[in-house]
């Protein structure tokens, strides 16, 4: 019975001595842990690249469609205050679609800066637009603004027309209007809903370069603004990544129908850009964390888009580029920049 008690007593011993190595294992790995937790936390801080830093979250905030920049908190940054201008669009006059505010108004100051005039047109954000054009004129050139629905074909017709009217000719269309609306589940998604962005976000692409090509001339150049969702998809923008999707196939089409007048057709294919647009769409709580699931773990900023629209409008930088649907801050498991650009498209 001794015997068998000091047995017992060893083995408790053992078991104690057992559970102490298990212990400083469990320690060293711990810290192993939090060494990694924390260098996965630095590495998963936002991507600050640019000449000065740009936010990564957002306070929640729904606002009312089209959305007005000036209701939103912070204003996306639009004035790119390190990109300085040489000229490359000097005397050349460009009609933005959307100009009002977000990415348009982002490039049409920098369009300005570049030496162009600017022709706004939007939808019914006043205040907005009255805000580009002085924008626009603090640049040192000339801008209108046109408010009217480019779902009207008319309509595009006539804003074209006081573009020409007013400046003397056109050189740069950029296609940039567009409705989203997210829908939660498929079958909510009505035919209303479907058919608003069908019509602005197609009709209207369609509709203002048809009433655009009629005025221009070789070197002209016609900038769609699609989207990160039109190659990847999203699963609750079903209708909008369509439209995008098919914006990139207009693009390659209309550049192949082009070639022979001298007229370059481009996209640009944003990911998530803090704009109206998103805020307008989205819920208070998902605009807070808007764009944090990107690689570079936040939204872009307007003027951190618009350079790609001077590149591709200038002559002097993209006279070899056409048919091309360029997206930005993308990288996937084939690596960075997988959707680069191509020059001289060819059907």
């Amino acid at each position: 019975m001794r015997k068998s008690r000091q047995r017992s007593q060893a083995f408790a011993k053992n078991a104690e001595q057992t559970a102490r190595r298990q212990r400083d294992i469990q320690t060293q790995v711990d810290r192993a842990d939090r060494s990694a937790s924390a260098k996965a936390r630095k590495k998963s801080r936002t991507m600050q690249a640019g000449a000065r830093a740009y936010p990564s979250s957002f306070p929640e905030q729904h606002l009312r469609k089209p959305g007005l920049e000036a209701e939103l908190e912070p204003r996306p940054m639009s004035e790119a205050p390190d990109y300085k201008g040489s000229d490359k669009l000097l005397d050349m006059v460009a009609l933005i679609t959307g100009g009002d505010s977000g990415i348009g108004r982002a490039v049409a100051i920098l369009y300005a800066r570049e030496g162009a005039d600017v022709a706004i047109v939007y939808l019914d954000e006043h205040v907005d637009a009255e805000e580009t054009k002085r924008m626009v004129e603090r640049e040192g050139r000339r801008c209108i603004t046109i408010a009217g629905d480019v779902v009207d074909f008319r309509f595009c017709e006539a804003a074209v027309k006081q573009t020409v009217a007013e400046f003397g000719k056109l050189d740069i269309l950029v296609n940039n209007a567009a409705f989203q609306e997210h829908a939660s589940r498929f079958e909510e998604l009505t035919e209303e809903h479907f058919d608003r962005t069908i019509k602005t976000n197609l009709y209207g692409y369609f509709h203002m370069a048809k009433a655009a090509v009629p005025h221009m001339k070789a070197g002209s150049a016609i900038v769609m603004t699609g989207s990160v969702t039109g190659i990847e998809g999203s699963k609750y923008l079903l209708d909008y990544s369509m439209t995008k999707g098919g914006i990139h196939a207009f693009t390659r089409s209309l550049s192949a129908h082009l070639l022979d007048r001298g007229i370059r057709v481009n996209a640009i294919a944003p990911g998530p850009v803090w704009t109206p647009l998103n805020p307008a769409d989205k819920q208070a709580e998902q605009v807070a964390k808007f764009g944090s699931d990107t690689a570079m773990k936040r939204a872009a900023q307007p003027e951190e888009i618009a350079p790609a629209f001077v590149f591709m409008a200038a002559p002097s930088c993209a006279s070899y580029i056409t048919g091309e649907a360029s997206a930005d801050t993308r990288v996937d498991r084939r690596g960075p920049a997988a959707f680069g650009l191509s020059s001289a498209y060819s059907p």
